[in-house]
């Protein structure tokens, strides 16, 4: 145990801002773009620690508590191993498989039924602190492929633990976080509008101004669209900056109209008995659900 008398001096509140999956949605590529900006952020007092840093301790300090309320100096002693200076006044992190593994998604037949049990530990561990929540959606009819195919777990039916691939609603997820926690700000957007937002994501999650100047704003957009195609955009915004990020976005979608890689942007879905009926189906439930969040109160939806 570390004695009281070695640890730094903290500030009693902070910010800390956690990017909680969904699975299969990111491949650390926000953490990554993050990481460029660590040491203008951090001038900030905004802190990104590399994943090493949280990603087990966190985990395994949750698991060890099972439920009991931590010990009162647990929060100061996991900012003491996580970051190394005391003038942080926001802390971003971000793991992907926070809520759960790819394997456990469909516990108990509940659309990530571990949601509320680690977000409640999350604020037993940083008790004092204002927690912002961070989550990408996914479209079921490729959610579920990739999902499956990650967690190892063989037969789809065994995996989805009564569920039909047409009952899966990201709503209610959405709603359970905020019904359990409403004072929690939670920030959500569509991983298929990525390439479209990528920028108003990294600047939502590091808690800079809107007209921070970001590096890695394009970093997705790069992998998905030829170099001959990227180095016709970036010119064409050094001669025509737009005005709006409404223009930018219009700009970004034409050349990924002309440019993308197709490879890239296509996704093959292998679900058994998956039919291209099915996969329209489960799309437009996908776009209505989506809707849906977008207008409840209270969400931060980060829209094209």
């Amino acid at each position: 145990m570390i004695e009281a008398t070695k640890l730094k001096k903290r500030p009693e509140h902070m910010q800390i801002a956690f990017h909680i999956g969904a699975n299969c949605t990111d491949d650390d590529r926000i953490l990554k773009s993050l990481l460029k900006n660590a040491g203008d952020l951090s001038d900030a007092g905004i802190k990104v620690p590399g994943p090493g840093k949280y990603r087990r301790l966190i985990r395994e300090t949750i698991q060890n508590l099972n439920g009991a309320p931590p010990a009162p100096n647990t929060r100061t002693i996991l900012l003491d191993a996580i970051i190394e200076d005391d003038n942080a006044q926001r802390l971003v992190m971000s793991n992907t498989n926070f809520i759960c593994v790819a394997n456990r998604i469909f516990d108990g037949g509940v659309f990530y039924q571990q949601a509320e049990a680690k977000i409640q530990a999350l604020h037993q561990l940083f008790a004092e602190d204002e927690i912002e929540l961070f989550l990408s959606l996914r479209n079921p009819a490729t959610f579920l492929p990739v999902a499956l195919a990650e967690s190892k777990s063989g037969a789809p039916d065994a995996y989805l633990k009564g569920l039909h691939p047409t009952q899966i609603r990201w709503s209610d997820l959405v709603r359970r976080i905020q019904h359990n926690f409403p004072m929690t700000k939670l920030t959500v957007w569509c991983n298929e509008d990525t390439p479209l937002i990528w920028a108003e994501i990294l600047r939502n999650i590091s808690g800079v101004d809107h007209d921070t100047r970001i590096t890695g704003g394009f970093d997705l957009l790069a992998s998905i669209m030829s170099a001959e195609g990227m180095n016709r955009f970036l010119n064409y915004l050094r001669a025509h900056p737009p005005k709006t990020d409404m223009q930018k976005r219009r700009v970004i979608a034409a050349f990924l109209d002309k440019y993308a890689v197709e490879d890239k942007i296509e996704e093959t879905v292998e679900w058994p008995g998956m039919t291209e009926d099915m996969v329209e189906e489960l799309s437009q439930l996908y776009e209505n659900d989506v809707a849906f969040i977008e207008q409840l109160p209270g969400i931060n939806f980060i829209a094209p």
